[in-house]
């Protein structure tokens, strides 16, 4: 064809033959797919190899029935697909078809999205557990220094809008009115039964309530649901302050009266209809339904070290678990760590001093410009916070904790600009969190797939 159309052109210059419905003589090997360095034949070989998969493949204990796709594969392609910032189970079966990089990695096999979907709710909790094994490659590969690590944490959507929460306070105003309005369209339901059954004979259906009562009925249903959580939840403060407020009064000390009685709900805390586990929090974009992501990261080759997720705002309770974390998956502590001003605590400061960890925290917000990282917060003499103050001042541009916006801030750069992962796909805080391990292991094999090279 390429020929005739040379020809046909009246062009002297030979082109090389091109023709689509030409057969291959020998079949293509994978290995031919894409380059013998590429990202593919890495992740494969590495899950297939140096990967304990025998949590996923221990779950498959029945004889009978249609062989299923091989969970190794499964697991080569969900991983894959992450680095690739290719995170939909739709996306990723789309890929398998049109892609010969993920065709190398699933041997051109095909699952559907919905095979993709479910392995992957199926074992969460399995492909959560690799995030440990990964990092420990990379300690092999001696990318884990801990000299110096650098914690923070970043707002990510969660998969819910804003706009389907309600305030505890709309929800007690709401319940009542909703109500009232359900029971007069049941009511006029039944007077329009009953003049139908007159008009056209009771044999003839007529009892279905219309569609918009249903509707009605369920968004009552909800909102009383959302109400009793609520409630649930300032009861558990309630008693958690109770037993803080003893503990004052034993030791002679009062605080202020409460503004509310114990276990009262306040009016303006919210619950999401559609993902009742995320939390309104602000971010750079204003306001969003979001989950709390926080990931330490060693300065050596920005391998994340430690991560965990929450639904609480605040950054500060955080740092004991992941200091703890980090000496459970790499079997020793770092040496140096740094964090923002949301990290800066006594009981922070007490918690790196006990595990003795040089730390860098910064006291307050840093302006632009400022030479240190102490900001305008006023420090009591004497205390942890006021001599990590005085710590950062003293050292001023050569303090340590500059670190920690180069070793942390990149992470989060490459994962949300650089692969696209702005919002998570699961709802629920326990699903969120494999879904973010995820994430994170991602990440950590594309730098050890980086040193490899």
């Amino acid at each position: 064809m390429a020929r005739r159309l040379w020809f046909l052109c009246g062009m002297s210059k030979p082109f090389r033959e091109w023709n689509p419905g030409q057969s291959l003589l020998f079949p293509p090997s994978l290995l031919d797919l894409v380059p013998p360095d590429h990202l593919a034949h890495f992740v494969r070989t590495t899950v297939a190899e140096d990967l304990d998969l025998s949590a996923i493949l221990g779950a498959y204990t029945e004889e009978r029935g249609y062989p299923p796709y091989h969970p190794v594969m499964m697991t080569a392609l969900l991983l894959y697909g992450y680095c690739q910032g290719v995170y939909s189970s739709r996306r990723l079966a789309q890929a398998c078809e049109e892609r010969v990089d993920f065709m190398a990695v699933t041997a051109l096999q095909k699952p559907d999205f919905r095979t993709i979907s479910d392995f992957r709710k199926r074992h969460l909790e399995a492909l959560k557990g690799l995030f440990v094994q990964v990092l420990r490659l990379c300690q092999k590969a001696k990318l884990v220094k801990l000299g110096h690590v650098a914690l923070d944490g970043t707002k990510i959507k969660a998969n819910a809008s804003k706009h389907k929460a309600m305030s505890y306070g709309r929800l007690l105003k709401a319940e009542p009115e909703l109500a009232a309005e359900v029971e007069q369209w049941l009511k006029n339901a039944e007077k329009t039964d009953a003049r139908e059954d007159a008009e056209y004979g009771a044999a003839r259906r007529g009892d279905e309530l219309p569609d918009w009562v249903a509707d009605k009925q369920r968004r009552l249903e909800k909102i009383r649901e959302a109400k009793a959580a609520l409630e649930a939840e300032a009861e558990e403060k309630a008693a958690e302050k109770q037993k803080a407020a003893a503990k004052k009064d034993e030791d002679g000390k009062r605080g202020r009266p409460a503004k509310r009685a114990p276990g009262d709900p306040d009016p303006k805390s919210q619950r999401n209809f559609t993902d009742p586990e995320s939390r309104i929090m602000k971010g750079h974009d204003g306001f969003t339904q979001s989950y709390n992501a926080q990931a330490a990261v060693d300065s050596q080759s920005q391998v994340i070290v430690a991560q965990t997720l929450t639904n609480q705002a605040s950054d500060a309770p955080h740092l004991p678990p992941i200091v703890a974390q980090i000496k459970q998956n790499t079997g020793r502590q770092a040496r140096e760590l740094s964090a923002d001003a949301g990290y800066c605590s006594e009981a922070n400061l007490k918690e790196l001093n006990r595990r003795r960890i040089s730390g860098y925290v910064a006291t307050g917000r840093q302006k632009h410009g400022e030479k240190s990282a102490t900001g305008e917060r006023v420090t009591k003499p004497g205390t942890r916070v006021d001599a990590m103050r005085r710590k950062l001042v003293r050292a001023a541009r050569r303090s340590r904790y500059r670190l920690r916006k180069q070793v942390v801030e990149p992470v989060f750069g490459q994962i949300k600009q650089a692969r696209g992962f702005r919002q998570f796909l699961l709802r629920g805080l326990q699903k969120v969190s494999a879904e973010w391990s995820l994430i994170c292991t991602a990440h950590n094999l594309l730098k050890l797939a980086a040193a490899s090279r």
